[in-house]
C-alpha cells in the first residue's frame, strides 16, 4: 500500500522503515502536519499514517476522500483528534495501536514524579554554574505518601504497581473498571472526588472524553488536598491550564509535572528556540519553579516506537488485503484509556 506518513521525524522514519521489510508498503514521507491545508499531499495514495496532533476532523476528511484515502492510521493510541462520525460516513477505515509499550510512559511518569520531587532539574542547572549549595532543594521521600492514579488502564496499572510496591506509597485508584490484580496488590478503589481530597500526588492515565475534559478544573482543584503534585501523561485537555497556575499562584498546588499540554499543537515536537512563543499560558506555566514541562514525549523509546511501527503498518497490511483490521477504531467502541 502506498503511505502518506504525515508528522514525520527522523525517528518515526528510522522504526517505520526498519519495520517495512516485513510488509513492503510504499511509504512517503511529510514532515508537514496533515491539516486542511496539506491533505492534497496524500494524492494518490489510499492510506495515511499520522500522530497525536495532526487534525483529522470532517472537512480534512473529506478532503482526503476526494484524493482516494480510504484508510488513516494513527500511530497511537488515542483518538480523540479523529471524527469517527464523518470517517464512517465517508467510508474511511481507522486503526490505531491499543498498546505498544505501556512500560514507557509508566516509567517516564516516575521520572516526572522523582525529578519534580526531589529538585533534579534545578540541582542540575545550578551545578552546570558551579553552584553546589543544596539551600531549595529539599524534597519528600515517596514512602509513606498517597499517590492517586486517576485510570487504571495498562499504563496507570503500572504506575499504580510501581508507587505501591517499588516506593511504598498508599496508592488510590478511580476508573469505571476496577483491576483486581491491583487490589490485591493494596491499591484501593475510591470516587475521584475522594481521591482529590487524600492524594498528595495525582496522576493522569485517563483518555480524553467530554466527560473527562478538564477533569482537573478550578473546582477539582478547590477539592485537592493544599500543596498537591499534579502530573499528566496522558492527554494536554484533561487539565484547565488557566485553573492549573491559579492553584500554583495560590499555594494549592504543590507541583505540577506535565509531558502533555491542552494546546500543545502549535508547540510541541517542533524546535521553536529561535521563534517567540505567542502562547501567553504555556509561557506564565514555565515562569514557576515548581514546574516541570516536557514535550511529549513519554512513549519516546526504542522498544514503542518499533512496536508502533509494526502495529501500524500490521493494520495496513490487513485493510490492504481485504480483511477487518484487529485494530480498527469504530464510532461506537468503548474508548481504552489513552497510552
Amino acid at each position: 500500500m502506498r503511505v502518506a506518513v504525515f508528522s514525520a521525524k527522523a525517528y518515526d522514519r528510522r522504526f517505520l522503515d526498519a519495520a517495512n521489510a516485513a510488509f513492503g508498503h510504499e511509504l512517503d514521507y511529510f514532515e508537514a502536519r496533515l491539516d486542511a491545508s496539506t491533505a492534497a499531499l496524500a494524492a494518490g495514495r489510499p492510506a495515511v499514517c499520522v500522530f497525536v496532533n495532526d487534525r483529522l476532523d470532517a472537512s480534512v476528511l473529506e478532503a482526503l476522500a476526494q484524493v482516494g484515502v480510504r484508510a488513516v492510521a494513527l500511530r497511537c493510541a488515542g483518538y480523540n483528534n479523529v471524527d469517527l462520525a464523518a470517517a464512517e460516513r465517508l467510508g474511511i477505515t481507522v486503526v490505531r495501536v491499543p498498546a505498544y509499550s505501556p512500560e514507557a510512559v509508566a516509567e517516564f511518569t516516575l521520572g516526572l514524579i522523582l525529578a519534580l520531587d526531589r529538585n533534579i532539574p534545578r540541582a542540575w542547572n545550578r551545578v552546570r554554574e558551579n553552584n553546589f549549595a543544596l539551600d531549595g532543594l529539599i524534597g519528600r521521600n515517596l514512602s509513606g505518601r498517597v499517590a492517586g492514579v486517576v485510570g487504571t488502564g495498562r499504563i496507570g496499572a503500572l504506575v499504580a504497581r510501581m508507587l505501591r510496591l517499588g516506593f511504598g506509597c498508599e496508592v488510590l485508584a478511580s476508573d469505571v473498571y476496577q483491576d483486581e490484580a491491583l487490589i490485591a496488590a493494596g491499591v484501593r478503589y475510591v470516587p475521584v472526588e475522594t481521591l482529590l481530597r487524600e492524594a498528595d500526588i495525582v496522576s493522569l492515565h485517563c483518555p480524553l472524553t467530554p466527560e473527562t475534559r478538564h477533569l482537573i478544573d478550578a473546582n477539582a482543584i478547590a477539592q485537592a488536598r493544599d500543596g498537591v503534585m499534579v502530573v499528566n501523561t496522558s492527554r494536554g485537555a484533561l487539565i484547565d491550564t488557566s485553573a492549573l497556575i491559579e492553584g500554583l499562584k495560590s499555594r494549592k498546588v504543590g507541583g505540577v509535572a506535565l509531558d502533555v499540554y491542552e494546546q500543545e499543537a502549535d508547540l510541541f515536537f517542533e524546535d521553536l528556540s529561535n521563534e517567540i512563543i505567542q502562547d501567553d499560558v504555556f509561557q506564565r506555566l514555565l515562569t514557576f519553579p515548581n514546574v516541570l514541562v516536557t514535550g511529549h514525549q513519554a512513549f519516546l523509546t526504542e522498544e514503542a516506537l518499533g512496536a508502533i511501527a509494526e502495529t501500524t503498518l500490521g493494520s495496513l497490511a490487513e485493510i490492504e488485503a481485504g480483511r477487518t483490521p484487529q485494530h480498527q477504531v469504530l464510532r461506537e467502541a468503548v474508548v481504552a484509556p489513552a497510552q
